[in-house]
């Protein structure tokens, strides 16, 4: 039996099932269909990654006859990479959602879209056909949808899902338009059908069906300006989901830009100086708007857009290369990018499990709250560091390879020679310094005020570590991350297997040799790091260990106060910061006035927003609404209007033909007189 038969199988059973078992066994169900699905195609990527090529056709009924599936290396990559983080994400959640076990309608809806969502990421790397695709890619949307709305009894919750769910469409429409467009020149809905074409148009054709398409994938990956839904549905999913929707559901977004340049021929240079600067917009502009977020998930959610950026920037000097017939840049941009994919959904994923370990056990996802939680989680607090360090691009680990990947590639682009290209390259050197550096403060106003200090807040007093099975899927995404950053030549020979698909040439095979020998060295010095570390502080022990060791309060300076108001906040960390970028920010401030000789206690908050959705969304729906307003006089409640409406309608409906017939006619008549 064929495996994608299996897999849809297996995919019904379980959601069936899911309606029939004990609110306590939903989760084991959802578990193992995942597992199973999960084996099964891996074993259709596995060896398509290595170089044997999946190909199949399913029978699509009546209209489509045949539906092309096919698995080359670069699907491999995005469905082995997706895998990972929809196991972990269903290990962790089959625990986080034990807080919600008396709702039993909720936890089936739940688990059957995460179950239908997985099927249809591995539809959507599968198929090969375009109308399929939107079937496959509809799928996906829906059950995101579902899985953002668990909490639906929250107004925000309901909100964000909503706008989740318009911008999806907006995405859908637009992969449509490119879909008909090639359709009604070739009359095919193969995949292949995007190369005929653009084979034979001129390369300013080819760009605007690249831009259409690119729009359809940037909404769905949350490229500047198309990025406004994200930060509403990160935080109000389920922990799990967000670190799914950060890790894998997002990144269908890159796998489809990655498909569509893939399958266009046209001006690659254009295309990559365009990807190019979109990117470094959207790495700088999303982790500017993280670093004065105060809610835990909202920084994250910005810092998936600062991702994204790095990525787009390495597809970018990818298609640069092809332009210049550079192979060495194209495997650095290309390669770079599919390896921070899957570095990002690594480090990313275990962020929002940390998170959602936080929230269950302190109630708040707001910064300013929390405090002194390396003390009751110490586990949670390290797993956390690990991640921020790997998100920041340190060694030894894994999201310094793929940043060191791309970095390379844009230093040896400048020493091109290539002056146009040149300008954009530094351009980009100067992006990812920036972003580097202010993630590195963003993560630093983070750790510090969540595990840091003293709580600045009231907290439960049963705040305790998370249990093991919570913590297992997590230790497994910090064994990847280190495995990757210490031993990184394995994965980056495989990633040159999906960046061979873009150069065509052979002669790629020479470059991943160069980058791991130079990894080698990097893997060798974090390896030595980390033992020489581990010995200082096995001496240190050794050492320590029959010393007395006292516990007395740090001296107060002459002033001892037991009030947390005293420590940095997440917002005066960053103070100096956000003044400096004030000009770029909408800072909505809400405080009480001081009143009197005597005034009373006042509070006062400051609230981020985003000026970008305030000047392309907000304000043009201000002014739609204003004018619907002006129709609400028709709404009015009399019966009678609604029937005159309908009469209206209908004598329009039949008239209207006529009309129209008649004015051609009179037309025609004219044209022979």
């Amino acid at each position: 039996m064929s495996i994608i038969i299996c897999i849809i199988i297996v995919t019904i059973l379980s959601t069936l099932l899911l309606t029939l078992v004990k609110e306590s066994k939903k989760a084991y169900v959802a578990l193992f269909a995942v597992i199973i699905n999960v084996i099964l195609s891996s074993f259709i990527a596995i060896p398509a990654l290595i170089g044997s090529s999946f190909e199949q056709s399913f029978y699509g009924g009546t209209v489509f006859v045949n539906i092309p599936l096919r698995v080359d290396p670069l699907s491999a990559w995005f469905i082995l990479l997706m895998d990972i983080t929809v196991l972990t994400g269903i290990l962790y959640g089959s625990q986080y959602m034990k807080a919600y076990k008396n709702q039993s309608s909720n936890l089936t809806m739940h688990f059957a879209s995460y179950i239908l969502n997985h099927f249809a990421m591995i539809s959507i790397y599968i198929v090969q056909n375009s109308f399929a695709l939107l079937c496959v890619w509809e799928l996906m949307a829906i059950t995101s949808f579902l899985l953002i709305i668990f909490e639906h009894h929250k107004i925000d919750t309901l909100k964000a899902g909503i706008n989740y769910l318009i911008q999806s469409h907006i995405s859908i429409m637009f992969m449509t338009m490119g879909f008909i467009w090639v359709n009604s020149f070739t009359g095919s809905f193969d995949f292949n059908a995007i190369t005929t074409y653009t084979s034979t148009v001129s390369p300013a054709v080819s760009f605007l069906l690249f831009l259409c398409f690119f729009v359809a994938f940037a909404i769905k990956a949350g490229f500047v300006p198309f990025h406004t839904w994200l930060p509403y549905a990160h935080p109000t999913a389920p922990a799990h989901v967000s670190g799914v929707m950060s890790g894998v559901i997002i990144k269908l977004g890159i796998y489809g830009i990655l498909r569509i340049l893939l399958l266009i021929k046209g001006d690659y240079m254009a295309m990559g100086y365009f990807i190019l600067v979109i990117s470094v917009i959207t790495g700088i502009y999303g982790v500017i708007l993280a670093i004065v977020q105060h809610n835990i998930k909202k920084l994250l959610a910005y810092h998936s857009i600062e991702n994204i950026g790095i990525i787009g920037i390495g597809i970018g000097l990818g298609c640069i290369g092809l332009g210049l017939n550079n192979f060495y840049l194209s495997f650095a941009g290309f390669g770079g990018a599919m390896l921070h994919t899957l570095n990002h959904s690594l480090f990313k994923s275990l962020l929002f499990y940390c998170a959602g370990t936080i929230y269950q056990a302190t109630h708040t996802l707001n910064i300013e709250r929390l405090g002194g939680l390396i003390k009751k989680m110490p586990q949670t607090t390290i797993l956390f560091l690990i991640a921020a360090l790997a998100i920041c691009g340190l060694p030894p680990f894994n999201g310094f390879i793929s940043e060191f990947l791309i970095y390379s590639g844009l230093f040896k682009g400048v020493l091109s020679g290539q002056i146009s290209s040149t300008i954009f390259f530094i351009t980009a050197i100067l992006g990812l310094v920036i972003i580097g550096g202010l993630a590195m403060l963003c993560f630093t106003k983070a750790f510090g005020i969540i595990f840091l200090g003293n709580e600045r807040h009231h907290l439960p007093e049963n705040i305790k570590e998370a249990k093991p099975l919570m913590l297992f899927p997590k230790y497994i995404i910090v064994l990847f991350i280190l495995l990757i950053g210490v031993l990184p030549q394995f994965v980056v020979f495989l990633v040159s297997k999906p960046a061979l698909l873009f150069t065509g040439k052979n002669s790629i095979l020479t470059q991943p040799i160069e980058y791991i020998q130079t990894f080698q060295f990097v893997g060798i010095g974090a390896i030595t790091l980390i033992l020489l570390s581990l010995m200082i502080l096995w001496i240190k022990k050794l050492v320590t260990k029959p010393a007395i060791v006292s516990v007395s309060p740090t001296w107060g300076c002459g002033y001892k106060t037991e009030s947390p108001k005293l420590q940095y906040t997440a917002n005066s960390f960053v103070r100096p910061f956000r003044k400096l970028i004030s000009p770029i920010l909408q800072m909505n401030k809400k405080e009480n006035k001081i009143e009197g000789v005597f005034p009373k206690q006042i509070h006062s908050e400051t609230h981020p927003y985003d000026k970008l959705e305030a000047v392309l969304i907000d304000t043009p729906l201000m002014y739609l609404k204003g004018f619907l307003g002006k129709f609400k006089f028709l709404q009015n409640g009399k019966a009678q209007f609604y029937i005159l409406y309908g009469m209206i309608f209908i004598f329009l409906i039949i008239t209207l033909p006529v009309l129209v017939g008649a004015i051609f006619y009179v037309i025609e008549l004219i044209k022979q007189i």
